[in-house]
């Protein structure tokens, strides 16, 4: 039997491109979406890569473009371009007005495509700290 590795760690130094080795696409449970989901790092390409059944969205950063809303654009284009209909989750670890309107422009898109997005309505609380969570099981 075959396994995916649970988490892929994918460096956020540059866009994939022309340049990148061609490859077929990785298999993961769960990605994190590099560099806060900065259009500065992530493209088509990455989506075309690294398919994932999670996907990570952080990001809280209007301001510098994270989490940006052509890397969640590109993650559409690419997933309709996967000729399967996996089955797609995305976690934001942030409510952000660009998740939101891109969630509400997009959701019928989404729907299509077998993607979900995922609201945390729990919280943890440790120490001093409280932060929303969520929880996966695979």
């Amino acid at each position: 039997m075959m396994t995916r590795p649970l988490c892929f760690v994918v460096p956020g130094s540059q866009k994939s491109g022309p340049a990148a080795a061609p490859g077929l696409p990785i298999f993961v449970d769960l990605a994190y979406i590099p560099n806060h989901c900065s259009a500065k790092n992530v493209d088509q390409e990455f989506f075309k890569r690294i398919r994932s059944a999670y996907y990570v969205v952080s990001g809280n950063d209007a301001a510098g473009g994270e989490p940006s809303r052509a890397v969640l654009d590109a993650l559409l284009d690419a997933k309709a371009q996967w000729g399967s209909n996996l089955q797609v989750t995305l976690i934001p670890t942030h409510d952000t007005e660009v998740t939101r309107d891109w969630y509400q422009q997009t959701h019928e898109r989404q729907q299509e495509l077998n993607i979900m997005v995922l609201a945390s309505s729990s919280t943890v609380v440790m120490q001093d700290e409280s932060f929303p969570a969520c929880k996966i099981e695979f």
